[in-house]
């Protein structure tokens, strides 16, 4: 029998950036840091529509979380190479199988059920993660690269 026998398989998890926004909220922190998403969004590289539909998608999930997910919540915002990433975590009741299966526009006229359904839309990615003791949703979105033109 040799050492080698006797190694385990690693799980090997790649380290998150540092963060650009790391926070807790509440109702009363929700539009300044709809604000500070918007700033380093736009420092990250998104501009114009991106831009705009980032922010919106953001705004929604940090709104479901008070709304939805006991008043207050965790936001993290964090850039990898050519992806924006932001994860919002509160600690409500979850949301239930139904409602994450149901991918349908809500009516017209619905005061409710448009937070998931626009953020999904609004991001090149979202996940979901969800149980009776809070949901975390994290979103992605692309962030265009720039080429430098090198003069000779």
């Amino acid at each position: 029998m040799t050492d080698a026998d006797h190694l385990t398989r690693r799980t090997v998890v790649p380290i998150e950036a540092e963060p650009l926004i790391a926070v807790a909220f509440d109702r009363d922190r929700v539009t300044g840091l709809r604000h500070d998403v918007a700033g380093c969004a736009q420092a990250a590289g998104l501009a114009g529509e991106r831009l705009d539909d980032f922010v919106l998608a953001v705004n929604e999930l940090i709104t479901n979380a008070v709304r939805h997910g006991g008043g207050q919540g965790r936001l993290r915002l964090w850039r990898e190479p050519g992806i924006l990433c932001c994860e919002v975590t509160d600690a409500g009741p979850g949301i239930t199988p139904a409602r994450l299966d149901d991918d349908s526009r809500p009516a017209p006229d619905s005061t409710g059920g448009w937070g998931l359904w626009l953020t999904r839309r609004l991001s090149d990615e979202m996940t979901i993660d969800t149980g009776p003791a809070g949901t975390t949703v994290r979103i992605t979105a692309a962030v265009p690269t720039t080429r430098r033109h090198l003069s000779h």
